[in-house]
């Protein structure tokens, strides 16, 4: 069928659009990589736009140059190693039977509304500090992990999945003899892979991106996460942390160079993770929708 002028127009407005939306998340992102590959003195005079002026690679020799650095890095891969699986498990443990009606699961409501109290209302940070002193984890690598284990909104997300899932599916494994834990595990999980790997990739996010628990809860500079420790050194220039050669180096970076690089660092994992998870995520952001 030959498309109507109305539909052409509609087409190509959309598409100039999507063009223009597109333009307007990649562009900033690429001044940003420009300005990071730049020298100090064309930053400064503002003559960096969307290709490196002066091209130099000291402001990344900075921030990767240094043995705390590699530390901090491997803190935050062992916080993604540990904390993802323990989300996830947890998420999934939480979400499958509060995805049952009353009639399968007695307390049901009970508890969604337990786990939904704890997204309107917050204790403040002071409670949270103190419970998590009390627990003897301060300066622990496992105060970056357990006091996020079960992260709510994730499982919002999934027991909504798992509540379109059909339930003829589950009533016939249970007719072949399946228990609850061999529906969870080989019916539901699999049938919800997009949903799993959409929030693993939210998980991957939250444990690589956040910086605020390693300030407040690590007493040594040495246990910090990566995040916290660019925060420290580039954002907050927290000298007790820099040598008197990096101090000296700092004439030779801009400050914008400095966070431009912090930027990219930071961001390659999670951009070498994405690909591998992207088929699942543009699956997983409709949940709820029609299943065939």
């Amino acid at each position: 069928m030959q498309a109507s002028l109305g539909r052409r127009a509609f087409l190509v407005c959309n598409y100039l659009f999507l063009t223009a939306a597109a333009a307007a998340c990649l562009l900033p992102m690429l001044n940003v990589l420009a300005v990071s590959f730049s020298s100090s003195s064309a930053v400064s005079a503002g003559a960096v736009k969307l290709w490196p002026v002066g091209f130099t690679l000291k402001s990344y020799a900075f921030v990767v140059g240094k043995p705390e650095f590699g530390k901090a890095f491997l803190v935050s891969l062992a916080r993604v190693a540990a904390g993802v699986p323990l989300n996830m498990l947890l998420t999934i443990l939480v979400a499958y039977p509060l995805s049952k009606d009353r009639k399968q699961f007695r307390f049901r409501n009970f508890y969604a509304w337990y786990f939904v109290l704890t997204m309107l209302f917050s204790g403040g940070l002071i409670p949270w500090y103190m419970t998590i002193k009390m627990t003897g984890i301060i300066d622990s690598f496992w105060a970056l992990i357990l006091p996020g284990a079960v992260p709510i909104f994730n499982v919002i997300l999934l027991l909504n999945f798992f509540k379109s899932l059909p339930e003829e599916i589950e009533e016939a494994a249970e007719m072949d003899g399946a228990g609850r834990w061999q529906a969870l595990w080989r019916i539901a999980v699999p049938l919800s892979a997009p949903a799993v790997a959409t929030l693993t990739l939210f998980s991957i996010v939250t444990h690589w991106n956040s910086w605020f628990e390693g300030l407040i809860l690590m007493n040594s500079p040495s246990h910090y996460p990566l995040q916290s420790y660019l925060q420290t050194v580039i954002v907050g220039r927290d000298l007790s942390l820099l040598t008197s050669a990096d101090i000296a180096r700092w004439s030779e970076i801009n400050d914008r160079t400095s966070k431009a690089a912090q930027v990219f660092v930071a961001m390659v994992p999670v951009l070498l993770v994405y690909p591998f998870l992207q088929k699942y995520f543009a699956e997983g952001i409709v949940m709820g929708s029609v299943k065939g």
